[in-house]
């Protein structure tokens, strides 16, 4: 039996407190530790291993050691865990019997803080680099010359917009777009976005009651997303990594999601996010809808991993 939320936990001679929180190994979704919040220590919370458990009951989790031997299990640190909340752990649901709004799993370690290195090598380096600058910088001047030619503003058409069938819901469009990388080729590559045809609060929450400019490389406005259009679309790639997101239903939350499963970032229809290590919301991308009912967008894309949006494509 598995621990349940809410139960109380005993060691060996008293109660302790109750189960506030249960982590699930990614791998293998079995639950690998409890967080224990004890009575009259306000939020003080520790993390208890499924090792240190001796039974566990429909309320009462017993663990095999004293409460003198509380303060030995380590403190709970909220920030190195996400919330599953339906997101893309196959079968968890079916798994586990416990309340999925506080089941975590742990933060990838990627995405945790990396050890600075150390300072002399940090000034080798630079010191490297100001001396090799000089001869370097008329072959980089040469070869980064096509990574500074103006973005590609044109507008590119991606289906009709009577496939969107309801109000809030994400739907992924599809469509090619002809590249030159550098010196490379050129090159026909697939991209998507996701538009929906947002109601009058989403509305609110993308555009907070002012329309939405999109810039060229030399600053002139090239489009205006404007605030009482009711179509909405969002670039293809996570801000977080640029990985690949889906729309998901969630019925446990009663609501509809944008998931990104690489590394559990959630947002919501106005691309707000919900959770996870997005820095920001979903990019808007312009968009405009023809009479027919023609969509076209330009395909505009943001550097990945920063908190203010800065352009690329």
């Amino acid at each position: 039996m598995q621990p349940k939320l809410r139960s109380k936990v005993r060691c060996t001679d008293r109660e302790i407190g109750e189960v506030t929180r249960v982590i699930v190994d990614f791998l293998s979704r079995e639950v690998s530790h409890i967080v224990v919040g004890r009575n009259g220590v306000g939020t003080v919370e520790r993390q208890i291993p499924a090792s240190a458990i001796q039974s566990v009951t429909d309320d009462v989790v017993e663990l095999r050691a004293p409460s003198s031997e509380w303060d030995q299990f380590p403190l709970f640190r909220r920030d190195e865990y996400v919330t599953t909340n339906e997101v893309e752990i196959a079968h968890l649901e079916d798994h586990l019997h416990v309340q999925p709004g506080e089941v975590l799993v742990p933060l990838p370690e990627l995405e945790r803080d990396v050890k600075r290195r150390t300072f002399f090598t940090n000034l080798t380096h630079s010191i490297g680099v100001l001396l090799a600058l000089p001869l370097v910088f008329p072959v980089l001047k040469y070869l980064m010359k096509p990574m500074y030619a103006p973005f590609d503003n044109r507008w590119v058409k991606i289906g009709k917009a009577n496939k969107i069938k309801a109000e809030d819901v994400g739907v992924q469009f599809k469509f090619k777009k002809s590249v030159k990388e550098a010196f490379m080729p050129e090159a026909e590559i697939d991209k998507n976005v996701w538009v929906l045809k947002a109601s009058s609060a989403v509305l609110e929450e993308v555009y907070k009651g002012k329309d939405m400019e999109f810039r060229d490389h030399t600053g002139g406005v090239i489009w205006t997303n404007k605030r009482d259009v009711p179509y909405v679309a969002y670039s293809g790639k996570c801000p977080h990594l640029g990985c690949g997101y889906k729309w998901r239903n969630v019925p446990k939350l009663g609501r509809q999601i944008f998931l990104c499963p690489c590394h559990l970032s959630i947002y919501d229809a106005s691309g707000k996010v919900l959770d996870g290590p997005a820095p920001r919301p979903l990019d808007p991308v312009p968009i405009r809808v023809a009479a027919n009912g023609d969509i076209e967008i330009i395909d505009v894309e943001y550097k990945a991993g920063t908190k203010v949006q800065i352009r690329i494509v």
